[in-house]
C-alpha cells in the first residue's frame, strides 16, 4: 500500500515530537543543519518556482475564447478573493482569542529558542521575489500575445522541470525537513503551543471550506433555479477523490463526469472544469490565509487588512496553475509569505508543514468549488457555447 504524503507528514511531526522530547543535542543539531541547507534550498528556488507557475499560466488563461474565457477567469479570481477576505474576517474575530495567552518563538531571532545547525551552505536566489513576480507578469501576458509558440514551449518544459524538482526532491525531503523543525520546537518547548493552537485553527479552517462551498452552491442554485443542496449532492464525488489525489489536476475526470450531471451545458463543462482546476483555489486561500495569520499572531504581530488585503489578491494570481502538483500551492504563496508578511526561514517551514497537514482538504474545496463555478459560467454563457474553442 503506498504510504501518502499526509500520512508522511503527520509520522514526521509525531517522530519529531516524541524524539525531540529526549534527544541528545547533537541530534537537534545534527537535524538544525539539515533543515538549514534544506531551507536555503527551497527560498533558492522560490524565483523559479514563481516563474514557472504564473507564466505558463498567464500565457494560457490570455489565449482562446474571449468573453468567456475573461467570465470563467474572472469568477475564479472572485471567489477565490471571497475565500481569503472571509478567511480574514473570521480569523480577524476568532484567532486572537484562539491564540490567547500563547506566544512563539521571536519572529526575528528564532534561534534564541531554537538550535542551529554545525554549519550553513548560503545559496543565494538568482533574483528576488517582486522582481520573479514582475518577470513572470510580463512575459506571461508577452506570451498571450504571441502567435509563436517558441516561448511559450520553453516555459511550458521550465514548468515541467521545476514540478518534477518539486514531486522528486522537495516534497520526499519535506518530512525530514518537518522531522528536523518538531524535533528541534520540542527540545525548545514550543511544540506544545503550536499543536495545541493549530488543532482548534485546523478546525476552523474546515468549517470555513464548508462555508464556502455552500455559498458558493447557494450562488450557482440561485442562478439556474436548482436546489443548491442537490447540486453539491451531485458533485461529491469529486471531493472524495480530491481527497485521496490531493491534486486538482488529477481530479479532473472525475469532477468534469459529475459536473455534466448538474445540467451544465456540456461544451461549458469541458471548456471550465480544465480551466477552473488551475484557477480556482477558494479552499487552498482560505487556508494559507488562516494559517499565515495565526503564524503572524504567535510571533506577537497582527495581521491587519491592509496586510492581508494585498497578500490575497496577489494569492489568486500566483497559485495560477500551481496545482499540478501536491503542496503546489504552498510551495506558489512561498516568495509573497516572505516579502509581503515578513516570514523568516522558520515561520516558512512551519508553514509548509501546516498546510501540507491538510492539503487534501483544500483541494477537495477546490475542486467541489469548481462545479458551481462551471454552473455560473453555464448561466451568464447560455446561447454561446458557439464562441468556446473546441
Amino acid at each position: 500500500m503506498k504510504f501518502g504524503l499526509l500520512p508522511r507528514i503527520i509520522t514526521a511531526i509525531v517522530l519529531g515530537v516524541i524524539i525531540g522530547s529526549f534527544a541528545p543535542l547533537w541530534l537537534v543539531k545534527t537535524a538544525a543543519t539539515f533543515n538549514g541547507i534544506f531551507g536555503n534550498f527551497i527560498k533558492f528556488v522560490i524565483p523559479f518556482i514563481i516563474i514557472a507557475f504564473i507564466v505558463p499560466g498567464i500565457g494560457q488563461i490570455g489565449r482562446g475564447a474571449g468573453k468567456i474565457l475573461g467570465i470563467t477567469a474572472g469568477i475564479a479570481y472572485l471567489s477565490t478573493i471571497i475565500a481569503g477576505l472571509l478567511a480574514y474576517l473570521v480569523g480577524t474575530n476568532l484567532l486572537p482569542s484562539i491564540i490567547a495567552g500563547h506566544q512563539l518563538l521571536d519572529f526575528k531571532n528564532p534561534e534564541e529558542v531554537l538550535q542551529k545547525g554545525f554549519f550553513s551552505i548560503e545559496m543565494n536566489p538568482f533574483m528576488d521575489v517582486m522582481s520573479a513576480l514582475i518577470f513572470s507578469f510580463i512575459m506571461g501576458i508577452g506570451i498571450a500575445y504571441l502567435s509563436g509558440k517558441t516561448l511559450k514551449n520553453g516555459f511550458d518544459e521550465f514548468q515541467t522541470i521545476v514540478e518534477k524538482l518539486i514531486s522528486y526532491i522537495i516534497i520526499p525531503l519535506l518530512p525530514i525537513h518537518i522531522f528536523g523543525i518538531f524535533a528541534n520546537m520540542t527540545y525548545g518547548g514550543q511544540v506544545q503551543t503550536i499543536l495545541s493552537v493549530f488543532a482548534k485553527v485546523f478546525v476552523m479552517i474546515i468549517v470555513l471550506h464548508i462555508v464556502i462551498l455552500l455559498l458558493q452552491y447557494t450562488v450557482a442554485g440561485l442562478a439556474n433555479k436548482r436546489n443548491p443542496f442537490a447540486l453539491l449532492k451531485i458533485v461529491a464525488p469529486a471531493y472524495f477523490t480530491a481527497l485521496g489525489t490531493q491534486s486538482s489536476a488529477a481530479t479532473i475526470p472525475v469532477t468534469l463526469r459529475q459536473v455534466r450531471k448538474t445540467g451544465a451545458s456540456q461544451k461549458v463543462a469541458d471548456f471550465a472544469i480544465p480551466l477552473l482546476a488551475n484557477i480556482h483555489l477558494s479552499g487552498s486561500t482560505i487556508t494559507l490565509t488562516s494559517c499565515a495569520m495565526g503564524i503572524m499572531i504567535l510571533n506577537g504581530q497582527t495581521p491587519t487588512f491592509t496586510t492581508m488585503m494585498p497578500f490575497i489578491l496577489m494569492l489568486g494570481i500566483t497559485m495560477v496553475a500551481a496545482p499540478g502538483a501536491p503542496g503546489g500551492a504552498v510551495m506558489a504563496a512561498l516568495g509573497l509569505l516572505q516579502s509581503m508578511l515578513g516570514f523568516n526561514e522558520t515561520s516558512v517551514s512551519l508553514m509548509i508543514a501546516l498546510y501540507l497537514a491538510q492539503d487534501s482538504l483544500g483541494t477537495a474545496t477546490n475542486v467541489t468549488g469548481d462545479g458551481a463555478l462551471t454552473m455560473l459560467v453555464h448561466r451568464l454563457t447560455a446561447g454561446k457555447e458557439k464562441d468556446i474553442p473546441a
